[in-house]
């Protein structure tokens, strides 16, 4: 029996949530919101990855705070307009698909903030090209000719941590079924884990233990205030020599679980310019699984997992309990149903859809194809 196909329980103190399969559709920035709210690109995207046949979709990094946006377009849950907007575009885009559990990724990308559309050369954008200050642990630039950003103060890290569990309440209320705290990709709060971008003299600073402080805090805050499936995304290693790495990654991993955490998501890089990543097929799997036997946490693993029998192996190897996908599922928006098909697994579509499916590919719908007058 295929694993990727077999059902699984992610926990929480309220009971959890059990998944049909294992697929996760990773969350992917789409850079194009208003004023932090989703739009009509919103609502198709999110359908469409809705119908894709994976049993968790999650939203992109959405911003606690507007000085938090990667960039002007990207999604926001600060307020009571974001919140009202957000909360409309999952309600039609539900209501297009069949059943399929939501999880948000919450953010604050800190010092990478600010800055460019990627098609629009994704560089930090000045106050009179439409930027806005930004923040992070110490005041370190991402790129050696960039602004530095402002060195948090004590006050200020009390109020982003506020504003995560203001958020991490206004997704509740949207009903989603999971949050995703973003701790990776060198936003603010793998900036301050990580050596190279956290050079604080106090209490937040210097050593392992003082460098997880502020990530702890922030998740323990958000853990108090909601009782559903709580998880956090991690870059599990810096790709820079005397940077962040796997061994920390662990630690980091099993005072988590401490406090409460459900699962984690294991990524890699995006905080020095310097990474030199050994890109390739699988190329962060052996983070997720070392997470994974170091945790005990439910482990999900990402990064250019592409095939339907390549994620199978994952599973069956013991490296990760999901796999999630990203891109791929942009190029094939129903990667999960060919899934279904190569793997003998079963998925759910609706019905409209049903007539396309090959007499060979019915068996993964539990359904017959049906006839066009």
């Amino acid at each position: 029996m295929s694993l990727l196909f077999t059902p699984f329980h992610l926990p929480s103190p309220r009971g959890g949530l059990t998944l049909p399969n294992r697929i996760v559709v990773a969350p992917m920035c789409q850079y194009a919101a208003t004023n932090g709210a989703p739009g009509d690109w919103h609502l198709m995207h999110w359908g469409n990855l809705l119908n894709s046949g994976a049993a968790m979709f999650t939203i992109e990094a959405t911003a606690v705070v507007p000085e938090g946006r990667i960039t002007p377009a990207c999604l926001g849950l600060w307020d009571d307009r974001t919140e009202d907007a957000m909360t409309d575009t999952l309600r039609r885009a539900r209501a297009l698909a069949p059943s399929t559990a939501v999880c948000i990724q919450l953010a604050h990308a800190g010092r990478k903030a600010s800055s460019a559309l990627p098609w629009e050369g994704a560089q930090l954008l000045p106050p009179d090209q439409g930027g806005w200050e930004t923040f992070g642990p110490s005041a370190l630039p991402q790129l050696p000719d960039e602004a530095p950003p402002t060195e948090m103060t004590r006050d200020h890290m009390v109020q982003v941590r506020d504003a995560f569990v203001a958020a991490a309440q206004r997704a509740e209320r949207m009903g989603v079924d999971a949050i995703e705290l973003h701790g990776a990709h060198g936003y603010l709060l793998h900036e301050f884990v990580s050596p190279l971008s956290n050079q604080r003299k106090d209490s937040y600073g210097g050593s392992l233990e003082n460098r997880i402080r502020y990530p702890l805090e922030v998740f323990a805050a958000m853990r108090t205030a909601y009782s559903g499936v709580l998880g956090i995304r991690i870059s599990a290693c810096d790709w820079v020599e005397g940077g962040w790495d796997l061994e920390q990654s662990a630690e980091f991993a099993k005072q988590l679980k401490a406090l409460g955490c459900d699962f984690i998501h294991v990524s890699s890089g995006g905080v020095s310019p310097a990474q030199k990543i050994s890109l390739g097929a699988n190329y962060q799997v052996p983070f997720a699984r070392a997470v994974r036997l170091a945790s005990g946490l439910p482990t999900t693993a990402v990064g250019l997992i592409t095939q339907p029998h390549q994620a199978e192996a994952i599973l069956q190897a013991g490296d990760a309990d999901l796999v999630a996908l990203a891109r791929a599922f942009l190029y094939e928006p129903r990667w999960g149903w060919h899934a279904a098909v190569a793997l003998g697994g079963e998925v759910q579509a609706k019905p409209n859809y049903w007539r396309c499916l090959p007499r060979e590919a019915q068996a993964a719908f539990g359904k017959v194809a049906i006839g066009v007058r």
